[in-house]
C-alpha cells in the first residue's frame, strides 16, 4: 500500500504531514504505517496499491481522471478563493513592486514543470487574459526553485500556487526579495487520489474526521481548514494550455 501527502511537504510541515497521516490511517484498515517519500510521483499516482496521494489538477484532468478515482478536495482557506480552491501568485524581484501587469509582457518565466496547473497553466491564462505574452521560459523543477530563481534575478517572473508561497514567506529568507505583482483566477484545488479499485468514500471520511482530530498548531501549519468534496468535471473543465 501506498500513501503520499508530497505536494506540499518541506522539512519544516513534514512532522505535521505524519501526525495528519496518522489520523487518517486510524480510521482506516489494511493502511499503509508510514507516508512514501522521495518517490516518483507519477509511480505513486499511477500505482495499483495506491490508498492516498494528493495530486494536482492539470495532472488529473490531463492523464489521470480515466485511471485514479478522486476522493476529495482540501480547503486550504486561501485570499480570495471560495472553499476548495486555489490560485497561483506572481512574483517579481522586489525591485519591480509596484510595476503593472502590463510591464511584465515577454517577461522571463520560471515555472516548476509543464504539468503544473499553478506554474504553467495559470500564468499563460492570465497573461492571455490581459492580452500579454510570456518570453523565455526555464523550467526549474519545483515551485520553491522557480520563485529562487526569480529572487536571485535569473526570471523576471514566476508563478507559484497560494499555499506554497505562504510557506516560502514563513521559511525561506530569500522571500524578501520577492514582491507579489498580481494573483491568478481560482480553480480547484489539489485533489486526493486513490486507485481505481479502491472505494473512495471511506478514504474520504478518514481524511474529514482527521483534519478535525488534528491540533491548531498542526491545522495551522497545513492551513488546512476542512476536507471537501467537488465533482470530476470541476476539474476537467479546466482548460490546458499549449506546452511551454
Amino acid at each position: 500500500m501506498i500513501a503520499s501527502l508530497s505536494m506540499y511537504d518541506r522539512p519544516e510541515t513534514a512532522e505535521a504531514n505524519d501526525r495528519l497521516w496518522k489520523a487518517i490511517r486510524s480510521h482506516l484498515t489494511d493502511a499503509p504505517r508510514d507516508l512514501t517519500r522521495d518517490a516518483d510521483v507519477w509511480s505513486v499516482w499511477q500505482s495499483p496499491e495506491l490508498m492516498l496521494a494528493q495530486t494536482c489538477g492539470m495532472p488529473y484532468r490531463t492523464r489521470l481522471h480515466h485511471h485514479v478515482r478522486l476522493v476529495a478536495t482540501p480547503d486550504y482557506g486561501l485570499p480570495g478563493c471560495p472553499p476548495g480552491y486555489y490560485n497561483s501568485v506572481l512574483v517579481a524581484h522586489h525591485t519591480q513592486a509596484a510595476q503593472p501587469l502590463s510591464a511584465f509582457d515577454g517577461a522571463s518565466l520560471a515555472y516548476n514543470e509543464a504539468m503544473s496547473q499553478s506554474g504553467w497553466a495559470a500564468p499563460f491564462a492570465h497573461f492571455t487574459e490581459h492580452g500579454l505574452k510570456i518570453g523565455p521560459r526555464t523550467a526549474t523543477g519545483a515551485h520553491r526553485e522557480s520563485a529562487q530563481a526569480v529572487a536571485e534575478q535569473q526570471a523576471d517572473i514566476a508563478a507559484v500556487d497560494a499555499l506554497t508561497w505562504a510557506l516560502i514567506q514563513q521559511f525561506d529568507d530569500f522571500s524578501t526579495n520577492l514582491t507579489e505583482i498580481a494573483r491568478t483566477a481560482p480553480t480547484p484545488a489539489l485533489p486526493f487520489i486513490t486507485a481505481p479499485n479502491r472505494d473512495p468514500e471511506p478514504i474520504r471520511c478518514a481524511l474529514s474526521q482527521a483534519v478535525a482530530q488534528l491540533s491548531a498548531a498542526d491545522r495551522g501549519l497545513l492551513r488546512l481548514k476542512d476536507i471537501v468534496f467537488m465533482p470530476a468535471q470541476s476539474y476537467l473543465n479546466v482548460p490546458t494550455p499549449p506546452q511551454p
